[in-house]
């Protein structure tokens, strides 16, 4: 029996499991036809090959490395060599990495295990030597420490509390949401955020829209229950980091890479607005545009804004200074999101509240961004333009703004 665990670059924390109890040949890549199919572009269609060399033996293993990119055994560069249990495979330098461990067959497999080995082994495992940055020993694969058990998920860390609810990083051991242990969001509804009609509203319009959409800017929906009078909302773990945060840590990015990302995002938009009927996400900001680690691509985070075109006029939701005229009246469009973009790409360039810059000029507030050195002239005229104050003078879909941005670069 081997298992392979994908790991998160940073904090090798697992992501993903795989088990093979009677395979001798196990494919890596990005084809749709390899045993594990990873979505990242360092990663060869047929990357490399697990094989066993001895079926009598359970460790006889060997890599077989077919990857551009090159795979890292441990850190080493191979491209055919002998495998040991615990062992770290990297796919190209930068790329996704695995743990690596064989396990022996008379085991019971149907007792509980976590991502790593089985829990009758780690029993007796005191955790020692781990780094206090760990969330699962590095020895038995366990994690270190549950705060509370919420149905069958485990509580590992608070990720933040607001007045909304509180968001939890937690572990689902026995893979019963997603049918393999695995670390996900799970979001909780204050009870006194419960009492109010507005705020179930837009908990549950989240968990309802999730649930219908499928595309890899958005985060997967697991699970919706309550559990003790309270609504809980399980949702994919984005392993990178927003773009507010990013520009706050790094300081202002490049013209390319603002660009880049903006158009990541026009793609994710115009699958929501292609909806039956069309999806007004509503609160398109730097905050609620997460960059995968694995791949620096967009994710578009915070559904719970989201609103269907033809619905009745609601209640005014937007960040100041990315919120569209139209939307502060409380009459969203497609048009709307589309607005984001501009003072987004401010953020990006600037590093500065795009507020700063709205100024009124002649008959309306603009953003006056002339004097900034990285918006060149036909950035600023693109910016202008998809901040129009009249829906009917922006760009009317997100692919033309895709594609407008797609000619500066």
């Amino acid at each position: 029996m081997i298992t392979l665990t994908l790991l998160e670059a940073q904090n090798k924390t697992p992501i993903q499991n795989w088990r093979f109890d009677e395979s001798t040949v196990i494919r890596v890549g990005r084809a749709a036809d390899n045993d594990i199919v990873l979505d990242s572009n360092l990663v060869s269609r047929y990357h490399l090959e697990l094989r066993n060399t001895n079926a009598n033996q359970v460790d006889s293993w060997e890599i077989i490395s077919k990857g551009t990119n090159g795979t890292f055994l441990n850190g080493v560069l191979v491209t055919q060599a002998p495998l040991t249990s615990n062992c770290f495979l990297q796919l190209a330098r930068g790329g996704p990495i695995f743990k690596l461990e064989f396990l022996k067959c008379e085991l019971n497999p149907i007792e509980p295990t976590s991502a790593q080995i089985p829990a009758a082994e780690s029993q007796s495992c005191t955790h020692e030597g781990n780094s206090p940055d760990n969330l699962f020993c590095i020895y038995c694969g366990k994690p270190l420490s549950i705060q509370l058990t919420i149905r069958h998920y485990q509580v590992l860390r608070t990720l933040g509390q607001g007045g909304m609810g509180t968001t939890y990083l937690a572990w689902d051991p026995a893979g019963v949401t997603t049918n393999h242990p695995k670390l996900l969001v799970l979001k909780q509804m204050n009870a006194d955020m419960a009492k109010i009609a507005k705020a179930r509203e837009l908990f549950q319009r989240e968990a309802d829209t999730l649930g219908l959409l499928n595309h890899p800017g958005i985060p997967k929906y697991y699970d919706f229950f309550i559990e003790n009078k309270k609504k809980y909302l399980a949702m994919e773990l984005i392993h990178g980091q927003d773009l507010e945060k990013y520009v706050y840590r790094k300081g202002p990015t490049t013209v390319n890479q603002a660009i880049e990302w903006m158009m990541q995002t026009c793609e994710i938009l115009d699958y929501l607005h292609e909806q039956n009927p069309p999806l007004i996400h509503r609160d398109i900001k730097p905050a609620n545009l997460m960059v995968r680690n694995s791949n620096n691509r967009i994710v578009v985070l915070d559904f719970g804004a989201v609103k269907e075109i033809g619905t009745a006029p609601g209640t005014r939701i937007g960040a100041e200074g990315y919120c569209a005229p139209e939307q502060e009246r409380g009459q969203p469009l497609t048009q709307s999101d589309l607005y984001a973009i501009g003072p987004t790409l401010i953020f990006l360039l600037t590093g500065e509240n795009p507020f700063k810059y709205y100024r009124q000029q002649r008959r309306s507030f603009r953003f006056d961004v002339a004097k900034v050195p990285t918006i060149t002239p036909k950035l600023k005229e693109l910016i202008d333009k998809v901040t129009e104050p009249l829906p009917r003078d922006r760009y009317q879909t997100a692919k033309e703004v895709a594609a407008a941005l797609a000619a500066l670069l």
